[in-house]
């Protein structure tokens, strides 16, 4: 299995541009991949100069309804028509970030020609085996260790801002060979609740999982409390037999500070850079 990383918040490759946001290819044996498509069509560029060839994509799969996990997808459309997007129902809703300082919000919702691609899926099911390789899994309802920064991302809702739920985000699982990896574009649901949601319907923990965290903090210094689930988080993951990729919203020193409890069972994964799965 190859990994690719097209869009993200650094860069590991001079040729790749950084953005806020998040795209990875994936190749298999049977499929061509694309998790999410970062917030422009940047991730054009950063293909050709990663030797990725998007038209060769058969599958897309968008993580959740947020610009920069989705901005990328109207260009990538126009580009490659014929590949099957899949979406979870609800990932074009009304979607807003606020902000501590002054309290004011914006949209980060997905571009609205998303809702009329001819080749989109409106995924309902809780898990949709597409294949052999291929699984989508959503309807993650634990909150354990849920991601401090999700209290500032609300949904409007018939006028009212309401706090996200994320019942609009999905994980993809793939599977080759002997080993499989879980994708999560930003684990809003909380990296620990989506892998106990996998283990219910794999029987067993992935060998691999590529997502941010959603731990960044955008300003100000971090809580006691935000630094109490970062550690926590770590350390509830040291008990998986599995490796960690992470990138994009969990920040670098969230990364960092569970690297310190992790130790190479995490890695930081930005723009530009591979991963071969065996």
């Amino acid at each position: 299995m190859r990994i690719v990383c097209l869009v993200e918040n650094t860069s590991g490759k001079e040729s790749c541009a950084p953005a806020h946001g998040l795209s990875l290819y994936v190749e298999t044996a049977r499929h061509r991949l694309l998790m999410d498509t970062g917030p422009s069509d940047l991730l054009i560029g950063n293909a050709q100069a990663a030797g990725v060839d998007l038209k060769t994509v058969d599958t897309a799969v968008i993580s959740h309804g947020h610009y920069d996990h989705a901005g990328g997808l109207p260009a990538f459309a126009a580009l490659n028509p014929s590949a099957i997007v899949y979406l979870r129902a609800g990932a074009d809703g009304d979607f807003y970030s606020g902000r501590e300082a002054d309290g004011s919000i914006h949209y980060i919702g997905v571009p609205p020609a998303v809702r009329h691609l001819p080749r989109a899926v409106w995924v309902t099911e809780d898990a949709l085996e597409i294949d052999g390789e291929l699984t989508l899994f959503g309807g993650v309802s634990g909150r354990k260790y849920w991601p401090q920064a999700n209290r500032l991302l609300s949904r409007r809702v018939d006028g009212r801002f309401l706090q996200d739920d994320f019942s609009h985000e999905q994980c993809l699982l793939v599977r080759e060979g002997k080993k499989t990896a879980l994708f999560s574009g930003c684990a809003h649901n909380g990296v620990l609740n989506i892998l106990e949601r996998c283990l219910e319907i794999m029987g067993k923990a992935p060998d691999t999982v590529v997502s941010g965290f959603h731990m960044m903090k955008k300003t100000g210094e971090y809580t006691p409390e935000e630094w109490a689930v970062i550690d926590d988080t770590a350390r509830q993951l040291q008990k998986w037999p599995t490796v960690f990729y992470t990138c994009h919203c969990t920040g670098l020193p969230a990364y960092e500070r569970m690297r310190e409890i992790l130790g190479d069972q995490v890695k930081y994964l930005s723009c530009g850079e591979e991963i071969t799965l065996l």
